[in-house]
């Protein structure tokens, strides 16, 4: 059985590799805020258990068998995070946290009937796809808005990042997924966006804003 702490490094080490397939040491520390030391023990005993390879001096590289690993840990994930979004009613900017416990519980059962209840979603709160039950991520090329040209017209698709203190700042200025923008006009100076949607015209969206959007033309 998978301690949470080994599902912990496995879920840093496939994010890290859909980056780069070569994962450094100092990455992986940084991403769980660990020492390189205390890393490094925990990759002996992953690379023991067939979820990566790591020879001196080279980079880490997460096997099939990590990769299958990380999906179902991350479907667990983003399952529970639309649980609580749709049948417990929190917010989308709550729901990691919570998540972040659920995903280490065992009982696959457990997801597949919460998968059910559902409805079978394919995407989570943030947009962010749903792994399938045989670790398969569909994962679609939507355009950042900070790429979008003055004119067109833009659906929210999902979210480069999902912190909850961007997740606050959306609730403030009223988007969401699904939401229509328009794109008014674009600062040359600092790359910021005014933009139209709903009942709202003329917002400024700053480029940090704009770049962690993820849209698709319509």
């Amino acid at each position: 059985m998978v301690s949470h702490t080994k599902e912990n490094y496995i879920k840093a080490l496939f994010f890290l590799h859909l980056k780069n397939e070569n994962i450094s040491l100092s990455d992986l520390g940084d991403e769980l805020q660990v020492s390189k030391p205390t890393a490094n023990d925990m990759i002996r005993k992953l690379q023991a258990d067939g979820i990566v390879t790591s020879k001196k001096y080279k980079p880490i590289r997460i096997t099939e068998k990590g990769k299958r690993l990380a999906a179902f840990i991350i479907r667990k994930h983003r399952l529970s995070e639309m649980f609580l979004l749709q049948i417990m009613e929190f917010g989308w900017e709550e729901v990691h946290e919570i998540a972040e416990e659920l995903e280490h519980i065992k009982t696959e059962k457990f997801f597949d009937r919460m998968d059910e209840l559902l409805g079978f979603p394919i995407t989570d709160p943030h947009g962010s796809p749903i792994p399938d039950k045989n670790g398969n991520i569909n994962r679609p090329n939507y355009k950042r808005l900070s790429q979008i040209t003055v004119g067109s017209k833009v659906a929210v698709k999902a979210l480069r990042e999902s912190s909850k203190e961007f997740l606050i700042f959306l609730n403030k200025k009223s988007i969401q997924l699904n939401t229509v923008i328009k794109v008014e006009q674009i600062e040359d100076f600092d790359g910021s966006y005014t933009v139209s949607y709903g009942d709202f015209t003329n917002v400024v969206l700053g480029k940090a804003a704009c770049d962690h959007l993820l849209v698709e033309e319509i």
